[in-house]
């Protein structure tokens, strides 16, 4: 194994074959550098076990934490202040910010992405939150930031500004105690008017760059209802979905195992699920999701709750569908 010469960013759900194992041991295996540059990425706080930082090298994994590591000779590089992002803030006060996310931009920095994220465009409105992960011993390349959205996805999503909002809000999606619902156009015909998918999700074993479900999954479940029903130009069915856990990519898994990948899915769909006459309407890596409604309570103690309209280009998709 040699040591890293570029950066490497892994994020990832621990797979049932390495629980146990020491977290040193894992990096090495996974991204091929050596137990001593693993080590090295422990010791200066770049490994985070699920929201916490790595504190020892001889931590001991278990099945589905989520690991996730900055390996690079330095410090991982930091955002940085880009008014060009796009981005609607909906709501904003001195204990967390919801901004609708359009789709195409990514929530932060990670492989491949170095600039140009949602926290880019947070930090040149919100100065403050670059102070954020000091007083929470949280990830300084992903302040304020408690849960996250695709980035083919649009919709709302909340970042903490706090440090008391950033762990009742941590905590709230640990939990799975936020309300969060998605509007999602299916390929095919969903017959039932409403269902719930409970299956666990996990990394794939078969492509391990996606995920699956699997039976060394974490539980997940996705309520879903019917909207409306299309006949053409393809056969496609609208959907409300709702979370009732966050697994990475989850309603796009759910959805594509029963048999109704959302629309426009490269990873998780089938041709179906790309047609032509509809893919063409949307923006390249966009896929017909939107997470149309979210719900919390706030540090006041207050419920608060959120609502985003289908944006222009998905909205333009539906009139191009003949009903059902």
């Amino acid at each position: 194994m040699s040591d890293l010469g570029t950066d490497i960013d892994l994020d990832l759900e621990v797979p049932a074959a390495l629980d146990g194992q020491r977290v040193d041991r894992v990096l090495s295996m996974l991204t091929g550098v050596s137990r001593r540059s693993a080590a090295d990425a422990i010791d200066r706080g770049a490994v985070w076990i699920e929201d916490e930082r790595a504190r020892t090298r001889s931590t001991v994994l278990r099945t589905g934490q989520r690991l996730r590591a900055a390996l690079s000779g330095s410090q991982a590089p930091r955002p940085s202040a880009d008014p060009d992002v796009p981005l609607a803030v909906v709501y904003a006060d001195d204990d967390l910010i919801v901004v609708d996310k359009p789709a195409g931009v990514v929530v932060h920095h990670g492989a491949g992405h170095r600039g140009g994220t949602l926290v880019d465009g947070l930090l040149a409105r919100f100065a403050d939150l670059a102070r954020l992960p000091a007083l929470v011993d949280g990830d300084p390349t992903r302040p304020g930031i408690v849960h996250r959205l695709d980035k083919g996805t649009s919709g709302l999503l909340v970042v903490a500004r706090s440090p008391q909002a950033y762990r009742l809000l941590a905590e709230q999606f640990r939990r799975h105690r936020a309300e969060r619902r998605y509007v999602a156009l299916v390929a095919g015909t969903l017959e039932e008017e409403r269902g719930v998918v409970d299956a666990p999700v996990g990394r794939s074993t078969r492509r391990p760059d996606r995920m699956a479900v699997v039976a060394t999954g974490r539980p997940a479940r996705t309520a879903y209802r019917v909207l409306g029903r299309f006949a053409g130009p393809v056969p496609a069915t609208l959907v409300e979905a709702q979370l009732e856990s966050g697994r990475t990519h989850q309603v796009r898994v759910h959805l594509a195992s029963i048999g109704h990948p959302v629309v426009g899915d490269e990873r998780y769909g089938v041709p179906a699920s790309r047609p032509p006459a509809l893919v063409s309407m949307l923006a390249p890596g966009r896929v017909f999701l939107h997470a149309r409604v979210l719900g919390l309570v706030h540090p006041d103690g207050t419920a608060r709750r959120w609502e985003s309209p289908l944006p222009a280009d998905l909205e333009a998709v539906l009139r191009e569908l003949l009903p059902g």
